[in-house]
């Protein structure tokens, strides 16, 4: 009797342990199967973004292209190309104390820059930053510039007394008005309209320079807008202050944008009296730049049919700091949903539109532990995703790559674009090659090292290593600050009293 219970209990024992081994089996098959689904939506994502050299010369003439059609006429592209009215920029001569204002968003910063000429170029600079109040984000224009002139007067008032301007002179003031305006001259441009968060209706169709002037004469404030900018043209001015060579600046950061130095005899669409020095600076707008050669995916187009500006700006929604993060949340929720990347459950944080920022994938994309810790501290962090393991962890970090890859290589080639409508891409038969410097500036440039590197390798890869080694990316600091003091020096009303 004990034999057989014996006998039966071993063969119970054995096809438990059968059924044990068989649900492990099946459970390991259903892993690497959604492993594998996983592996295939990353592998599709990465052939829609690839961006061989082919097709970023394709991109590259495409944007020459669209930058003769956007000087031709007005709407005649989608770069808006456009006229500056900066048609002087500063050269290193420029003397005296000049101010700035820059304002872009929920923080204004007001600058003081004394300049000493050639020899000694920037003698001091201060600033200070002020903090808008919500309420004047969305009253009405005087009381938004009322309180911006009081605080510019509080700030003239801590001058030094060797700091003061000529005696009879004016302060002169460098503006920078980060919003979207329709530029009338170099002091004038009205607003088209607001956006990050402000809203004041009667600003809308106005003059911005008149408004703070009206404001700065009420409070008695003798000052005057010499030059309305935007951060990339601060940029260019900041660069070829210091850079003679520099012909266009760049920002690559939560937004992008270029601007560069174009003959006025080559813009159709201008009808005044041809500047002085022959030049006129052109902002692009370039983040409105679209191509049927850019390589597009369902999550861009997914992203952009749900931004708040569908069928706009798709060059930057493929490049810049707002919106890389965002395509690596897209393209793990996909994965997570089809391919339960992230176990049997979706990740409720995974589902939150621009949760994963572009400084955060940064910091996982550049994790050089062995275990990659830092993916794993990022993803707990900010998506509540714990437990992942080490090969997981590595698909997030080629993710990444791929994501930041598309957005350097398609940067480097828009910068080619420029060149090729410069004549600058290319060695002229028995010509001493000239230097062609590019000045950029930006967060994601500055500190998304993967990023820049990959940017200027991919540069080097399109025009050829001859060509190379006279174009040169040079980070041009505060374009927004310095670069409006800057202009609004090299657009002094007292030039030409100073010309001998």
């Amino acid at each position: 009797m004990g034999k057989k219970v014996a006998v039966v209990l071993c063969a119970a024992a054995v096809a438990v342990a059968a059924t044990g081994a068989a649900v492990l089996v099946r459970r390991q098959m259903k892993r690497s199967g959604k492993w594998a689904k996983a592996m295939a939506i990353l592998k599709e994502f990465e052939d829609k973004s690839v961006s061989p050299i082919g097709k970023l010369r394709q991109v590259a003439d495409a944007m020459t292209v669209e930058m003769h059609a956007g000087l031709a006429s007005e709407g005649g592209s989608k770069l808006k190309m456009l006229i500056s009215y900066v048609d002087n920029l500063p050269n290193g001569d420029e003397q005296g104390l000049f101010y700035a204002l820059d304002l872009g968003g929920t923080n204004f910063r007001v600058l003081r820059v004394k300049l000493g000429g050639k020899e000694k170029a920037v003698v001091s600079q201060e600033f200070e930053e002020v903090s808008i109040p919500p309420h004047l984000m969305i009253g009405s224009s005087e009381a938004l510039f009322d309180y911006i002139a009081a605080a510019l007067a509080k700030f003239v008032a801590t001058e030094d007394e060797g700091s003061h301007p000529y005696p009879g002179r004016q302060r002169e003031l460098g503006f920078t008005f980060s919003f979207p305006v329709r530029q009338t001259s170099i002091s004038s441009g009205s607003l088209i309209k607001w956006t990050k968060g402000f809203s004041i209706e009667d600003a809308v169709g106005e003059d911005v320079v008149g408004e703070l002037t009206k404001a700065m004469e009420k409070i008695g404030l003798h000052m005057r807008v010499t030059a309305l900018v935007n951060d990339t043209i601060g940029t260019l001015a900041g660069g070829r202050y210091y850079n003679s060579d520099v012909i266009a600046a760049v920002i690559l950061g939560t937004g992008t944008n270029a601007a560069y130095v174009e003959r006025a005899q080559a813009i159709p669409k201008w009808h005044g009296p041809l500047p002085k020095s022959g030049e006129m600076v052109i902002n692009m707008e370039w983040g409105n730049f679209r191509s049927s050669h850019l390589p597009l995916t369902e999550y861009d187009h997914a992203l952009d049919s749900e931004s708040l500006n569908p069928g706009e700006q798709i060059f930057e929604k493929i490049i810049s700091g707002m919106y890389l993060g965002e395509i690596v949340r897209r393209v793990l929720l996909k994965m997570a949903e089809e391919a339960s990347f992230f176990g049997d459950n979706v990740p409720p944080k995974l589902r939150i539109p621009f949760i994963l920022r572009t400084p955060d994938m940064s910091t996982m994309h550049h994790d050089t532990s062995s275990d990659l810790k830092v993916v794993g501290n990022k993803l707990r962090d900010i998506l509540e995703i714990s437990n992942t393991t080490l090969k997981m962890r590595k698909v997030v970090v080629e993710l990444c790559d791929i994501v930041a890859t598309r957005g350097a290589r398609l940067s480097a080639a828009g910068i080619v674009g420029i060149l090729k409508k410069l004549g600058r891409d290319s060695a002229k038969e028995g010509a001493e090659q000239q230097k062609s410097v590019v000045a950029l500036d930006g967060g994601l440039f500055e500190h998304y090292t993967k990023f820049s590197a990959c940017m200027e390798s991919t540069l080097k890869e399109l025009i050829g290593e001859e060509i190379a080694q006279n174009i040169v990316i040079e980070h041009s600091n505060d374009g927004s600050g310095i670069g409006a003091a800057l202009l609004a020096a090299s657009h002094s009303q007292y030039l030409e009293a100073e010309e001998p």
